[in-house]
């Protein structure tokens, strides 16, 4: 897969996708990454890129021709995602979706924002990674490309993963989940974990889930069409481990 990434900051991209599992995916060749500089393509000594906006308002733009200059010499692969708060809200179906390309192309804004003709003459879609302004998009930009890279075959080592984590193919949020000592402090790890008995195991991983997800993000389960009357038994069956509450926002 190919993705190419037009910043102002192309080190912090860089950076970011040469670490861990991203920086092994891209030495063996199962992703290429590619930064592209606008400033690379400014006509003036000061390689400028950004200006103030007609009919005044705070702050600078990013101008157009640096942009489409990069682009159009690049030909990078569409399509071109601009990270803006205003795009497809980017969720663990929407990475599903982009791994399944061969490639695809992020264009970071900074400043106040970008030109409006980049939007309506040059990139396909936007993509925003929450309800949040970040100060330009190359945070959300690393976001998109690990989530989306780590789907790929032959990136994590374990196929599986992706799909029975939060958000994967059943929908949910993760189960909780233990590992050694069996007894750390006093607290133990369920016996049921330690059985050996793999049904009931998976029995209880999908009842915790359920639980789980009611209790943080019930919207999942609205989205899902409610519950079955087999999660509704499972639930009762195994009751909830205990699990912190989000904070109350109000």
């Amino acid at each position: 897969m190919r993705i190419d990434v037009f910043t102002l900051f192309p080190s912090m991209v860089d950076g970011f996708t040469s670490q861990s599992l991203l920086g092994k995916a891209r030495e063996s060749g199962v992703v290429e990454v590619r930064c592209h500089d606008p400033r690379d393509h400014a006509t003036d000594s000061h390689r400028t890129v950004d200006d103030a906006p007609f009919g005044g308002g705070a702050g600078m733009l990013m101008r157009p021709e640096p942009i489409f200059a990069a682009v159009e010499e690049a030909d990078p692969p569409r399509p071109l995602l601009l990270l803006s708060p205003g795009g497809r809200t980017f969720d663990q179906r929407y990475a599903f979706e982009l791994s399944e390309l061969e490639g695809f192309s992020l264009l970071c804004g900074r400043y106040e924002g970008i030109d409006h003709r980049v939007r309506e003459h040059l990139v396909d879609d936007e993509i925003s990674v929450g309800d949040v302004v970040l100060a330009g998009g190359e945070v959300a930009a690393c976001l998109v490309i690990e989530a989306v890279t780590r789907l790929l075959p032959g990136v994590m080592g374990n196929e599986v993963g992706p799909l029975t984590e939060s958000f994967g193919e059943g929908r949910l949020l993760e189960e909780p989940q233990f590992t050694r000592p069996a007894d750390f402090r006093g607290w133990e790890v369920p016996e049921v974990l330690r059985s050996g008995n793999h049904a009931l195991i998976e029995r209880w991983r999908r009842a915790q889930a359920l639980h789980r997800t009611i209790q943080h993000r019930p919207d999942l389960i609205e989205a899902l069409g409610g519950l079955s009357v087999d999660d509704a038994r499972l639930l009762e069956e195994f009751p909830p481990i205990p699990y912190p509450l989000p904070a109350n926002p109000d």
